[in-house]
């Protein structure tokens, strides 16, 4: 554990997260009493589903599958993640975050039961390794006022929370704003990796994560036996929640067409596509061994948020077997379904001229690109330079990974898709 920041270019030193001095003496004091006794009781199904119906002051959920993938997470939690005091109540605090979230929509699907009626067309998806420009993309397509992205802090809270007569907007964006500022203060080297901005777009993975059926909690804890009973798992409950879920933000308001985005998808195109029939999906490219080391990095820094045992070694091994068989699983359903659906995006021609893929996207998406739209993109590169907050710097060998030993994983995806070296 780190109290001092280096600032400029991210550290290299994952095994010691930085910890803010007043963050590191409150998990001290939380390590203390818990050696004296003084210990918060242990996660349990039932135990978090009544904090939120008590914080809710809701009763029902739409269904209660999500009880058997949360019982197998809090058990790897509790066996595995190695959660400082803090990372605790973190956790704790975001599960009965999203359970009050279920409680909210099933109350606004009963009050209002037209929100399932909202038709979600030809949605489209953004997806490709982490860290192959998904993110410059589904930005600069967001500029288009007419495609509706999902922002970080509908994501947050996709119900609405209950406005009051002081309010002057959603009480969503402050709460959204309060979370982008607490992970700028807790650890600032991960808005140089990826800026988790309240008023941005942000990745659909939040909502499949409402289901406990998503990558988020491999991907922000030290989970392994619960990521490989996810991988068993049919994924179509927290795809058809993830629609609903569409339909109530849409309800909320309305655009011509849903962009969204997440690296999650290339695992479970099946699925997307028999919730999502008539989805287009762009697929982003960059060499695999770039992207591994970039997300690595990414990854260890997250979870030094919540815990003090972040072992790089283990992130190394765990994400090159998990992205291999994430471009594995996306190849064979593009062999099956025909490449009629989708775009390919080289990382290499998005950063050359950005304007020409979107383009080929737009004429993919039968979508008209107008002279308006093309100067609200101009302006969100401007606004989203590269190193805006700081510079991301990696290497596969932190990681424990030489290309020689990763490199035959990804060589199918690569000659497929062309992928060059860097």
């Amino acid at each position: 554990m780190s109290t001092v920041k280096q600032s400029g270019v991210t550290s290299h030193d994952y095994a010691t997260p930085f910890r803010p001095r007043p963050i590191a003496l409150a998990n001290d004091v939380g390590r203390v009493l818990a050696r004296v006794g003084v210990r918060p009781a242990r996660f349990t199904v039932d135990g978090l589903v009544a904090a939120a119906r008590k914080k809710s002051g809701l009763q029902r959920f739409d269904d209660e599958a999500f009880r058997e993938p949360l019982a197998m997470l809090l058990d790897s939690v509790e066996r595995e993640a190695a959660l400082t005091p803090l990372g605790r109540f973190i956790t704790g605090s975001r599960i009965v975050g999203v359970l009050c979230n279920r409680l909210r929509a099933q109350a606004l699907f009963e009050r209002h039961p037209q929100i399932l009626d909202e038709p979600i067309t030809a949605p489209l998806f953004i997806v490709g390794l982490q860290r192959t420009g998904t993110t410059m993309l589904h930005r600069l397509l967001a500029a288009d006022p007419g495609l509706r992205a999902l922002l970080s802090w509908e994501a947050l809270n996709p119900a609405p929370l209950t406005r009051r007569p002081w309010h002057r907007r959603d009480p969503r964006m402050r709460t959204a704003e309060v979370a982008e500022r607490a992970l700028a203060y807790l650890a600032p080297d991960f808005f140089a990796i990826h800026p988790v901005e309240a008023h941005a777009p942000e990745e659909e993975v939040i909502l499949l994560d409402y289901s406990f059926l998503s990558t988020v909690a491999e991907a922000t804890l030290h989970v392994p036996s619960y990521a490989a009973w996810l991988e068993r798992q049919d994924q179509t409950p927290a795809y058809a929640y993830l629609k609903k879920l569409l339909q109530l933000l849409q309800w909320q308001n309305r655009k011509e067409r849903w962009l969204l985005k997440t690296p999650h998808h290339l695992e479970w195109l099946d699925t997307l596509f028999a919730v999502f029939p008539d989805a287009k999906i762009i697929q982003t490219h960059r060499d695999p061994l770039k992207t591994l080391a970039s997300f690595c990095s990414m990854i260890a820094h997250g979870r030094g948020v919540f815990s003090d045992a972040v072992d790089p070694l283990e992130v190394g091994a765990h994400w090159a077997k998990k992205t291999q068989r994430m471009v594995g699983r996306a190849l064979a359903t593009r062999e099956r379904l025909g490449d009629a659906s989708f775009i390919d995006v080289s990382y290499y021609d998005l950063m050359n001229d950005p304007m020409a893929e979107v383009a080929r996207i737009y004429e993919f998406a039968g979508r008209p690109l107008s002279a308006d739209v093309k100067s609200r993109m101009a302006a969100t590169r401007q606004e989203n330079p590269q190193n805006k907050h700081g510079k991301h710097s990696y290497q596969l060998a932190d990681f424990g990974l030489a290309k020689d030993q990763i490199e035959p994983g990804y060589a199918a995806y690569r000659a497929r898709f062309q992928i060059r070296r860097e």
